[in-house]
Order: C-alpha cells, then sequence, then structure tokens
C-alpha cells in the first residue's frame, strides 16, 4: 500500500499512544542498569511493564482515534531497542547464549531494514500481525520467567536457558518469515486475495 498522508503533525509528538512508545524507551535505562547491578526483580519488572505498555499503546491508539505516522515508526522501534538491549543483558549474564541472540538481533535488524526501505519507497510498512505479536509476548514471558526463577529461587539451569532461548529464536524467525512475504508481496506490487 502506498503511503498517504505520511506526515508528522504537532499533535502526534503528544498522542497518548506516542507518550507511552516514550516510555518504553525511557524503560531502557533502569531496566538495563537493575540487570546490571543483580537487582533481577526490578529488571524484570521494567520488562514486563515495557511489555505491557506495548500492548496497550496500540490498543489506546485505535481506541482513542490517534494512530498516528510517528507512532507507527516509533513503535517497531522501542521495540528493536528494548529487545536488544535485553539481548545483551542475557549475554553478559550467559555468554553460552551468544549464538541464539545473534539470530535475535539479526531478524531485528533484517525487519528494521525492510522497514527502511519500504519507507524509502513510499510504502506504509504493515502493522504487527499475529506471529509478530506472539514472537513479542514468548519473548517478553521467557525472558521475565528465566529472571524470575533466578531471583526468586536461584535456579539457573543452564540447558533450561538455552531451550527456552532457541524456542523463542524459532518463534521468531517464524515470525521474521511471515514479514518476509508481506514484504516481498508489497515490493513486488502484489496484493493479498
Amino acid at each position: 500500500m502506498k503511503m498517504e498522508g505520511w506526515s508528522f503533525k504537532p499533535r502526534d509528538l503528544i498522542a497518548v499512544p506516542n507518550l507511552i512508545t516514550y516510555c518504553r524507551f525511557i524503560l531502557v535505562v533502569p531496566l538495563v542498569y537493575f540487570f546490571l547491578q543483580e537487582n533481577y526483580i526490578v529488571a524484570g519488572i521494567m520488562i514486563g511493564l515495557s511489555g505491557l505498555s506495548d500492548c496497550f499503546d496500540g490498543l489506546l491508539a485505535r481506541k482513542l482515534n490517534q494512530v498516528t505516522s510517528l507512532g507507527k515508526l516509533l513503535d517497531p522501534i522501542a521495540d528493536k531497542v528494548t529487545l536488544i538491549a535485553v539481548a545483551v543483558c542475557m549475554l553478559m549474564y550467559m555468554p553460552a547464549i551468544l549464538p541464539i541472540m545473534l539470530v535475535l538481533v539479526a531478524k531485528e535488524f533484517l525487519m528494521l531494514l525492510g522497514g527502511f526501505i519500504l519507507l524509502l519507497k513510499k510504502i506504509t510498512p504493515p502493522p504487527a500481525n499475529i506471529f509478530g505479536k506472539v514472537a513479542t509476548v514468548v519473548f517478553y514471558f521467557t525472558i521475565c520467567l528465566i529472571i524470575f526463577l533466578k531471583a526468586a529461587f536461584q535456579i539457573e539451569i543452564t540447558e533450561l536457558i538455552v531451550a527456552a532461548t532457541i524456542f523463542v529464536a524459532v518463534v521468531m524467525l517464524v515470525a521474521l518469515a511471515q514479514y518476509a512475504v508481506t514484504y516481498f508481496r508489497l515490493t513486488s506490487g502484489k496484493r493479498k486475495n
């Protein structure tokens, strides 16, 4: 779909959903800080808040009729920044999961690159699909579970963490494949019937 009205209006800056998205960017700082301080409970709360706000900004945008071009641009960037921050923290926590985290970061980079190319071609990037939403929920839930088990019960089973991270990577790669199909359909000019 070609972009129509892809412009930023001053009122978009203070739209409620966009304010929530700004908070997601801000939450990255305490998330990383508390994780590095090994205060995993507070870090987990920051990840949980980020995940909840990710759910609510889109819902509010539609409910309040405040879907904006700025929000469509910032929301996926906030997702990527949060995911990369969590990936870096998890790597510091358990360096053995480097290959899996590289897959996750590569997926996010490819999605950002695809969105940027669509913008350059003046094509509106598609909204998150069900696969992307599920991948995000699985990612947040898995990371929170790993952090919770460590913080609350001192449970740190390497095999479980690696298996959970592999599962997250597979779910995210399925989401990437779905987005790739949409990307190639949009760039080739073919429409879904």
